[in-house]
């Protein structure tokens, strides 16, 4: 998953690509769904999502998606989960203080956001996650617009 995780970062612009052209039809298709079937989709459209978010991007489903802002990098594989950019110990080479065999995935950000057409988004910044979410699916929150 580790090398899936930095392929989708070194392909950041064709990711933003894609997300802006079907997240919109994804909302619009989940607040369909949601009218019809309510909340007896959350769980199987969580499963999805963690499926195909863990496989790309190595998500760890904390119910704040930031990925289109960060470079396609999840601040959630920080150790430090850091949200609002790269703590104090990078090292020299870009490699994570914590781990040193990963790297840093904030690093990893700041050059994906490069190559994406709107990728000053990680200037933003962003609030604390809130933990009674993890393991939900942020793209129900999207489409239900909580």
């Amino acid at each position: 998953m580790y090398s899936l995780r930095l392929w989708s970062v070194r392909h950041a612009r064709l990711l933003e690509s894609v997300y802006r052209m079907g997240n919109p039809l994804i909302v619009a298709a989940l607040r369909r769904a949601h009218r019809v079937f309510g909340r007896r989709i959350d769980r199987p459209v969580t499963a999805l999502e963690r499926a195909a978010k863990g496989l790309m991007f190595d998500c760890r489903m904390c119910g704040d998606c930031q990925l289109s802002r960060t470079g396609m990098s999840c601040p959630m594989n920080c150790p430090k989960t850091l949200r609002n950019g790269p703590c104090g110990g990078v090292r020299e080479n870009g490699m994570c203080e914590v781990r040193p065999e990963m790297a840093c995935v904030w690093a990893q950000a700041w050059r994906g956001a490069a190559q994406m057409r709107h990728g000053d988004a990680i200037r933003d910044i962003a609030v604390a996650v809130d933990h009674r979410r993890f393991g939900t699916s942020s793209w129900l929150r999207m489409a239900r617009d909580d």
